[in-house]
């Protein structure tokens, strides 16, 4: 319950959640409070709106993205780390796995194999029970790196995490075990700040290796239509504004529970 609890209710006061209540709200006063009604719906609709500019969207995704960009050439450490939240299951009618954009982190993690940052993979994570799919994401995931070219005997699996904070203490279970000391840690650059902060706050030698990064320097170099466009609402504008959303409220939430 507590986890279903904790994917629920985040889920209403992201704009889509938050502007659904106001309007559900609006239904509610239309009859006796018309000049409140009108309030609510135009809050409404600020709420989808400004979260659907593109300007607005990249803004807060860059906040969370360029926490830790590499200076430098990544160094040499025992594993690499990739947290789950990358792949989809091999279900009916869909021929294999599925990557999501995410995937890039099964992808980079495979790459800095391959360039001899680690002797091993560490891909970790577990799948709602309630989702009624066998198998773990670490499972997927060690088949489409094995197809990367990363051999079976260099690839550890990490199969019951449901959260960053899972990732974390598992991993780190994992790492007393196998005798290693330090790790490069891949995950998506919006995602990496929460966990980074939750891997260190145990006691993990990480080092950041972002992947999957939506907002690039060459932004900056927009034609005056590209401007023009940004500014008009758009959906994939609103999706990125929720996932950065998502993790500054994991942030603030892993604070209070102090887990970073």
């Amino acid at each position: 319950m507590a986890l279903f609890l904790s994917k629920l209710l985040p889920l209403l006061i992201y704009p889509i959640g938050l502007a659904s209540l106001l309007l559900v709200l609006a239904l509610v006063l239309v009859w006796r409070y018309p000049r409140l009604t009108a309030a609510t719906i135009l809050l409404a609709g600020l709420v989808l709106l400004v979260p659907s500019s593109a300007w607005v969207s990249d803004w807060l995704v860059q906040s969370l993205e360029w926490w830790y960009i590499p200076v430098q050439e990544l160094p040499e450490t025992d594993a690499i780390v990739v947290l789950g939240g990358a792949v989809r299951p091999q279900l009916p009618p869909r021929p294999w796995i599925d990557v999501m954009e995410s995937g890039d982190r099964v992808l980079h993690g495979a790459q800095l194999y391959q360039a001899q940052k680690a002797p091993k993979l560490i891909l970790s994570g577990g799948r709602v029970a309630w989702d009624g799919v066998d198998g773990s994401e670490a499972e997927d995931m060690a088949v489409l790196a094995m197809a990367l070219g990363v051999p079976e005997a260099d690839i550890l699996q990490e199969p019951d995490s449901l959260n960053t904070r899972q990732n974390a203490v598992n991993v780190q279970q994992l790492l007393e075990r196998e005798g290693m000391e330090n790790i490069l840690l891949v995950t998506s650059a919006i995602h990496m700040p929460r966990a980074m902060a939750t891997f260190q706050h145990l006691g993990v030698e990480a080092v950041a290796a972002p992947t999957d990064i939506l907002i690039t320097t060459s932004d900056a170099t927009l034609s005056a239509e590209a401007k023009i466009l940004r500014t008009l609402p758009d959906a994939q504008s609103l999706h990125n504004f929720t996932r950065a959303m998502k993790e500054y409220v994991g942030l603030v939430v892993y604070k209070l529970r102090g887990w970073v």
